[in-house]
């Protein structure tokens, strides 16, 4: 069975002839002008907008669609007066019957001539009247504007777009723009009144914010650049030239601070003024004017202003203003850049007078402890007052390694720092704050470019408190090891995890030889031996030293344990490193221990068998060098309270013809009395050349290493492209002389690791 077929429909134009009045237009418009007419004079009450679109049956459902839309748009029912009888043929028939180009060149005129009566009245009212009778009317044509549209809504949506005119809404827009707006009489006096109302709050003045608000959100709706044109070109202009003229007051009377403040509240001021009553997009444009004129211009003489500039905020920990300078400088072009070069700049010059004074290298502590309190001082104003912001935290860390490297005993005074810190420095101080100090230690320690030279004076401070039991704490020792380890590599903290394993071992083997010789050695004084690998610790010149007969056979005995314990080893004395503990009777029967060097036991062990002895006596039996025995006399026998000999003469110096008596009166508070060795903190200038003479000799090998490497796996390599690869292989530990790269270079060539192209001389060439 076959569907059935689908019948289409098609509503046909009438058969018959539809005869129009010759005067239907004429009549019709005269309607529609009524009803503007009605609309302007604000009779609006009296229309029947029903009645304007009313129709007979001539019109097809369409008419219905397009009544039915309107009625939904619009409550009608305020509007059903007679007086709209006459009103029975609407917009939709003029257009339907082609009359549309009446009805529009209609309406232009009508409104115009409306909106000329309008422009009359506003151009009457007087002063602060101005702009407030020009809202008023704005508001009424907006009103009107929209119940016009409502009457011509058929034409607006069929008419005007098929002949390409303007829209009704866009329309009266425009008409208003050109006869108002830009009315001779209207558009400066409207642009004056708003730029004065501007300058007015600017000097503090309360202005009418509602009605200026709308007055510029009526330039906004209308069509083209009228805000641009009528408003904010001169609005820009203006400001420009105010804040000109205001930022050379406050810069003449103000201080840095001071101005700052000044800026940073009008550009404030602008921003929420453009959120009151202007266009959102106008908040950049008149900022950049701001800028422009209070920062950019004169940005160079605030950071540099005496008394006031970047440099003393940065001296008296301005938080405050540097903050607000760096927000203000950022918005400028350079601005950051500026106070990052001469933030640098000073801080350079501070590091560089703080690492040539004199007088501040005399104590290596406080010359580091220095370093650390500027250092933490302008991590402060980073972080409170620039954001963290990275390129001034790396200007800072360039400017501490350009001026810590400037002094060439900074590896040496960092390592004392840390030897003070880990001997007393941190004795009681909790864990965290252990770790701080340690970890301040390493962030110096990276500024460094000799490396190596701190591993050498870190190596020997280490051993001097490993041996003398003088560290605070050997977690804290092991702590900055593992920091060590962390920043340079296994290589760079192997010896010095050696030095505490030898100190392990040295523990096991001192209570196996008291169990191996125990009753030979109990009448004896008690002996404790450190066994030092040598390859671990700093080498030491062995200084020959005659020690009592008592600790002498002591010694021997151990010598006999050790070496019949480990075969293939060979025993040496380092008595320059060792200590003691000495019971002492003096006058009156008062009794004292002393803790006392190696070398200060065998002058005192002398005074058993004689009251007085001279220098040459002394040195004679000792035979201790004569810098190290200077120093031990004038330890025990020049400082008061550890005076346990007397001199004659009494001096401070030790000189080679004086006499030396043991003191019975000496008297001590304490039991246990401690007597240091009166030395150098630092080191002096023959034994600085000699730590620096090892230094570039451990070099040397590195050096080759690292070529040998780099031609391995170049086969061939010019000579700037080596000394290139080998200085930034390197540079971890040290910066490489080139002069001395290229003397390994030749060592290389003699042993014949390396040839030179026959050709080009400059070119080496590796030989497997």
């Amino acid at each position: 069975m076959s569907a059935p077929k689908k019948r289409n429909f098609q509503i046909e134009a009438f058969k018959h002839r539809v005869v129009v009045d010759p005067k239907y237009a004429e009549k019709t418009w005269k309607i529609l002008e009524h009803a503007i007419h009605e609309i302007y004079n604000h009779n609006a009450s009296g229309l029947s907008f029903e009645e304007l679109y009313r129709f007979r049956i001539l019109s097809t459902f369409v008419v219905g669609t397009f009544l039915n839309e309107v009625l939904r748009m619009r409550n009608w029912s305020d509007f059903n007066s007679r007086k709209q009888e006459n009103c029975k043929r609407n917009a939709y028939n003029m257009v339907l019957h082609k009359y549309g180009e009446k009805l529009y060149a209609g309406l232009v005129m009508t409104m115009t001539s409306h909106l000329k009566e309008i422009a009359k009245s506003i151009e009457a009212a007087q002063g602060a009247l101005f702009l407030e009778e020009l809202n008023r009317k704005w508001t009424e044509h907006n009103k009107a504007l929209q119940m016009i549209r409502d009457i011509l809504m058929y034409m607006d949506r069929t008419f005007i777009p098929s002949t390409h005119k303007t829209p009704v809404h866009e329309l009266g827009l425009n008409l208003w723009r050109d006869n108002i707006i830009h009315s001779s009489k209207i558009q400066t006096r409207l642009q004056d009144t708003l730029l004065e109302l501007v300058q007015q709050e600017r000097t503090g003045e309360v202005i009418n914010r509602g009605l200026m608000r709308n007055i510029i959100k009526m330039l906004m709706d209308l069509c083209g650049s009228v805000y641009q044109e009528n408003f904010e070109k001169p609005f820009l202009e203006v400001s420009a030239d105010f804040y000109r003229g205001e930022s050379q007051q406050f810069i003449e009377c103000c201080d840095c601070g001071d101005y700052l403040k000044k800026a940073e509240k009008r550009l404030n001021e602008e921003i929420e003024r453009v959120s009151q009553y202007m266009d959102v997009k106008s908040e950049g444009k008149i900022t950049n004017v701001v800028e422009k004129e209070l920062i950019e211009s004169h940005m160079h003489r605030l950071v540099h202003m005496d008394n006031s500039g970047l440099v003393n905020m940065l001296v008296d920990d301005k938080y405050d203003d540097l903050g607000r300078m760096y927000s203000l400088f950022r918005r400028v072009p350079d601005g950051l850049s500026l106070i990052r070069d001469v933030m640098t700049s000073h801080i350079r010059e501070i590091g560089k007078q703080l690492v040539t004074d004199p007088e501040k290298l005399k104590d290596p502590v406080d010359f580091v402890q220095r370093l650390l309190d500027e250092k933490d001082k302008h991590d402060k104003i980073i972080s409170l007052a620039f954001n963290n912001d990275k390129t001034f935290q790396n200007a800072l860390n360039s400017s501490f390694e350009y001026f810590i490297n400037l002094n060439p005993r900074s590896p040496e005074f960092i390592s004392l720092f840390v030897d003070d810190k880990l001997r007393k420095g941190l004795k009681g101080v909790s864990e965290e704050d252990v770790e701080l100090v340690l970890d301040k230690v390493m962030m110096l320690f990276r500024y460094l470019q000799e490396k190596d030279v701190f591993e050498k004076y870190y190596k020997q401070h280490l051993a001097k408190r490993l041996l003398s039991g003088k560290t605070v704490s050997d977690d804290a020792e092991r702590s900055l090891i593992v920091k060590l380890k962390t920043e340079c590599g296994y290589q760079f903290t192997s010896k010095l995890e050696g030095m505490f394993t030898d100190m392990k071992t040295s523990q096991d083997t001192m209570q196996g030889f008291y169990a191996a010789m125990g009753a030979d050695i109990a009448d004896g004084p008690t002996l404790t031996v450190q066994v030092l690998t040598t390859g671990s610790w700093p080498t030491q010149s062995s200084s020959t030293c005659n020690l009592p007969p008592e600790i002498l056979g002591v010694c021997e005995k151990f010598r006999t344990y050790y070496l019949g314990t480990h075969t293939g080893r060979r025993l040496s004395w380092q008595t320059n490193m060792g200590t003691a503990d000495l019971k002492a009777t003096f006058g009156k029967g008062q009794k004292h221990e002393l803790n006392v060097s190696t070398y200060q036991m065998c002058i005192l062990m002398l005074f058993n068998t004689a009251d007085g002895l001279s220098y040459r006596e002394i040195e004679q039996a000792t035979e201790i060098p004569a810098a190290d025995l200077k120093r031990c006399l004038q330890s025990l026998a020049c400082v008061r309270g550890k005076n346990v000999l007397r001199k004659e003469p009494m001096s401070k110096d030790i000189a080679e013809d004086d006499a030396f008596f043991f003191n019975d009166n000496f008297q001590s508070k304490f039991y246990k009395v401690k007597i240091g060795t009166v030395v150098a903190q630092k080191e002096s200038e023959p034994e600085k050349q000699e730590t620096r003479q090892r230094v570039e000799e451990d070099r040397k090998p590195q050096i080759e290493a690292a070529i040998v490497r780099i031609m391995k796996a170049r086969r061939v390599l010019d000579h700037n492209n080596i000394v290139a690869e080998v200085t930034k292989q390197l540079q971890s530990r040290f910066l490489p002389n080139p002069v001395v790269i290229k003397k390994r270079i030749e060592s290389l060539i003699e042993r014949e690791f390396l040839e030179r192209d026959k050709v080009d001389r400059k070119l080496y060439r590796y030989l497997a």
